[in-house]
């Protein structure tokens, strides 16, 4: 695909930038704001900077909540919930191993017990065989957490059969996991709902109590009450634990969305899942899609032998019950 000014350049339309050597050499800085551009959704986007005061002119991003969002706009050229799951994708930032490899499940593992990520490992002859996960506390502190140790080649096993396992199990008794998940749903969704409205309410409380305190250290200072060192510092703490917070909001009321939304997340996930019906290996598009994350337990060799389990939580709906979902193959 051409880039926008050798596009330009093509057609005939004059363009302020050069045109590039490589026609089809994308920047990744534009794919990056293409990826970004809530627009693209069919809504319209104001107030997307902010000042602290008239007094600072400094233009911050504003976070999502406090810009104003005009749904339907116009006419959209992707779906807002494909637009969402990039969103997730792009957060999961997928580090590379000191000999340059990459795992299709990072940014997915999680410790079952310590809720850590996982990290993410390989031999020094960069082969894949050796590859494998364990838990970044237990590398860290070992006194903390335990080995959660799991090779890769065992864990893409054990995620593709218990894909496999859903998908087929929907395929032949629909109504029924419908039935089993909104009943688990919902009796999840009461709890996590009310736990989320008063974090969500803290945040936002204390967004604006750090608002009021950059105005008024910000004329303390002005006035010579504080000075610039003091300032400086306080001003750059305040900034951060604000950025952490309304990193916070938007997640949260991702997470309220998805709670309130408890049947179409579950018909979505189905037809999600009807695209991978005869899944026979794993695809790094069929785990974003499906998979939001994957929790490894700590290996339990009391028998004699070494056992270990995982468990998925799948996009939308949690973790699915197979237990449960197998009375209905012995009824």
């Amino acid at each position: 695909m051409l880039t926008p000014t050798a596009y330009k350049d093509s057609v005939g339309i004059k363009s302020p930038n050069t045109a590039p050597e490589n026609p089809y050499g994308w920047n990744a800085s534009t794919v990056v704001h293409i990826l970004e551009r809530r627009e693209y959704t069919g809504c319209t986007v104001n107030f997307k900077t902010y000042t602290n005061s008239i007094w600072d002119k400094k233009q911050r991003d504003n976070p999502l909540e406090k810009q104003a969002v005009f749904e339907d706009a116009h006419e959209a050229i992707i779906e807002k919930d494909i637009f969402d799951k990039v969103q997730i994708i792009r957060g999961q930032r997928q580090r590379k191993t000191k000999s340059g490899c990459t795992s299709t499940f990072s940014g997915l593992m999680y410790c079952a017990d310590c809720c850590e990520k996982l990290y993410y490992g390989a031999t020094n002859n960069g082969k894949r065989e050796g590859a494998f996960f364990d838990c970044s506390l237990h590398w860290k502190h070992k006194d903390k957490c335990g080995t959660h140790f799991i090779r890769e080649s065992v864990l893409e096993h054990m995620v593709l059969r218990h894909i496999q396992l859903v998908m087929g199990y929907i395929l032949r008794y629909r109504q029924h996991f419908i039935s089993v998940m909104e009943n688990q749903l919902q009796l999840e969704s009461a709890e996590k709902l009310q736990s989320s409205r008063k974090q969500l309410e803290r945040n936002e409380r204390r967004i604006m109590e750090l608002k009021r305190l950059f105005i008024k250290i910000y004329e303390d200072n002005a006035k010579g009450k504080l000075n610039d060192e003091r300032f400086e510092l306080m001003s750059q703490n305040y900034e951060a634990e604000q950025k952490q917070l309304e990193a916070e909001v938007i997640t949260l009321k991702q997470e309220i969305e998805v709670q309130e939304r408890q049947n179409e997340n579950i018909e979505r996930f189905i037809r999600t899942a009807d695209k991978y019906v005869d899944i026979e290996e794993i695809d790094p598009c069929m785990l974003r899609e499906l998979i939001k994350a994957i929790y490894v337990e700590a290996p339990d060799k009391s028998s004699g032998k070494r056992r270990q389990n995982i468990h998925i939580e799948y996009d939308g709906i949690g973790f699915i019950p197979l237990d449960e979902l197998a009375k209905k193959e012995t009824a």
